[in-house]
């Protein structure tokens, strides 16, 4: 299950053309026992998916719980603590519920000041380090830097983008989708 935010639920482009509706695509050829359920919601915050997860992990029963929150709890400035807070609740509820999580990082951009965006991308590592979870440091490595792969709005990523960031995740998901099944 791939619990998100815009990024995930393909803000701005066509579904199926998305990282997640990939990722099921890829599946269905290379680990067909295993389906994608995409639970993310555009614009959703640490916050929101904490309210959330609970009646979504009861609702799906993930072996395999994608968490990829906390980029828009950033932009809005929101305090580091509060985000590292949420996530950690989601991931001890998502471990409790029997899921293996798969943690997905962000990085603001600069004008958001050093301090504040270092201690934003720390979050993710320390969390990471915390629960022994599986790590995808930035998942718009190698796209965000391409303007030819984000939208007009600055932040998400193209269709065309969509293969990478597929890629990057499957490299810390495929270890898992071994070990669970």
């Amino acid at each position: 299950m791939v619990f998100g935010d815009s990024i995930s639920a393909a803000y701005g482009i066509q579904t199926d053309q998305g990282w997640v509706s990939l990722l099921s695509d890829r599946l269905k050829n290379q680990y067909p026992h295993y389906t994608v359920v995409n639970a993310s919601v555009s614009g959703e915050t640490t916050g929101g998916g904490l309210t959330r997860l609970p009646k979504t992990l009861a609702i799906h029963q993930p072996d395999i719980l994608i968490l990829e929150l906390g980029g828009n709890d950033g932009l809005r400035g929101y305090p580091i603590e509060k985000i590292t807070g949420n996530l950690s609740k989601m991931i001890s509820e998502a471990q409790s519920a029997g899921s293996t999580v798969l943690l997905i990082g962000m990085v603001l951009p600069p004008n958001y000041g050093r301090r504040y965006t270092q201690s934003f991308e720390r979050l993710f590592q320390t969390l990471a380090d915390k629960y022994s979870l599986p790590f995808v440091p930035f998942l718009l490595e190698g796209t965000s830097t391409d303007m030819t792969l984000i939208q007009r709005d600055g932040i998400h990523p193209t269709a065309e983008a969509q293969p990478k960031l597929l890629d990057d995740i499957w490299q810390g998901l495929e270890p898992l989708l071994r070990r669970v099944f």
